[in-house]
């Protein structure tokens, strides 16, 4: 019997053998010297889960994930507490800011409720029999509210339709070179100091009559409302949908009327804010007045005649030696004070609800009937 080492495996006809070689060692195969058995120990530690080696290995990658994760929670930790950090921060910052911003105002309150309550009834009583008051009393400021009322008349009736129909020209006029140029002029006349208005007041309306007025003074501040309410208003009116204007066209509206009664209509909470909060700013002026108003120690409402004003008479009263006189200009400027806080409460209800019912859908005054007298056009 030959010995198996020897034998020679006939080759087919194609000249190359088709079975494989023979292992070189009994037991594992590619692993010269490795016995079967311990083949078999290294198959089953390997491949068994409850093994030696499966068991090390699962172990050492537990612990890694189980570090893994307790680094990851740390440094999450310390990020959250490093952002609640800065938001405690960052919280007492604004509310620092807040504080500061309250605190004047609620100084002044408190400064000008002192002073001037107590001079408050006393001081309103009009005086109109002597220019000047006895020595040690006060005139009293009664007058002086009246010709501010009067000048603010003055002022919105001249001042709030210029600067509104202003405001609509430069909306409907968006993006051309006119229209940018009106812009920026309104924009440097905004910047500019009242005194300038009150000097060129003086020129073209006091020094060729020879004499002040009310209608000098109003006019000085109708030309500091000018500007702020056409900004204002082409602010607000950019803001209305474009669909409005041209759902407007579509229905048989003509520019001007579409301008007037929708956009416009569309923008009144807004237009009104900008209208007051240009009132309010002046009807605290004082430089415009003295070269304009001048003032008057009269009970006097006649437009073409000097008129007394609140804050010219505050302005007197601070100048004065007189504590009757000083405590007067602290009521005059609590009386101020209360009428601008009453302007900012209207404006806030007047913008509470921002969306007028030519705003909403399926509201407003395109949705109303048609009229058959205009040819079916919906009026507003």
């Amino acid at each position: 019997m030959s010995d198996p080492g020897d034998e020679v495996d006939e080759l087919p006809a194609g000249g190359s053998s088709t079975r494989p070689a023979a292992d070189p060692r009994p037991g594992v195969p590619g692993v010269p010297g490795a016995s079967g058995g311990d083949a078999e120990g290294v198959r089953s530690a390997a491949g068994r889960p409850g093994g030696a080696g499966g068991s090390v290995v699962a172990t050492e990658v537990a612990a890694s994930a189980s570090r893994l994760q307790r680094l990851a929670a740390d440094r999450a930790g310390r990020r959250a507490r490093r952002r609640q950090r800065r938001a405690r921060r960052m919280t007492a910052l604004t509310a620092l800011a807040a504080a500061v911003t309250v605190l004047p105002l609620v100084s002044i309150l408190l400064f000008l409720v002192v002073r001037g309550l107590a001079a408050l009834g006393p001081t309103l009583a009009p005086t109109g029999s002597a220019v000047t008051p006895a020595a040690g009393t006060a005139a009293g400021f009664g007058g002086a509210v009246a010709g501010s009322l009067v000048l603010l008349a003055i002022a919105c009736g001249l001042g709030l339709p210029v600067g509104l129909g202003a405001g609509l020209w430069l909306a409907e006029r968006r993006g051309r070179r006119r229209a940018a140029l009106v812009r920026y002029l309104a924009d440097v006349l905004l910047g500019v100091p009242s005194i300038v208005f009150g000097i060129v007041a003086w020129q073209l309306l006091v020094r060729p009559v020879g004499h002040f007025s009310a209608w000098a003074g109003g006019v000085a501040l109708a030309a500091m409302i000018v500007p702020l309410v056409a900004r204002t208003a082409d602010d607000v009116l950019a803001q209305v949908p474009t669909a409005l204007t041209e759902a407007a066209l579509a229905l048989g509206y003509p520019r001007w009327r579409t301008a007037l009664g929708v956009v416009l209509r569309a923008a009144l909470p807004g237009v009104v804010t900008g209208a007051l909060v240009a009132v309010a700013r002046v009807a605290g002026e004082t430089a415009p007045l003295l070269f304009t108003a001048f003032g008057n120690q009269f009970w006097s409402v006649h437009p073409g005649r000097p008129i007394a004003a609140l804050p010219l008479r505050i302005y007197t009263s601070a100048l004065s030696g007189s504590p009757a006189q000083r405590a007067q200009g602290y009521a005059g400027a609590l009386v101020l004070v209360a009428g601008v806080a009453v302007f900012g409460l209207v404006a806030r209800r007047a913008t509470r609800d921002r969306l007028t019912p030519a705003t909403r859908l399926g509201a407003g005054p395109l949705t109303r009937p048609p009229d058959e007298r205009h040819g079916g056009v919906p009026l507003a």
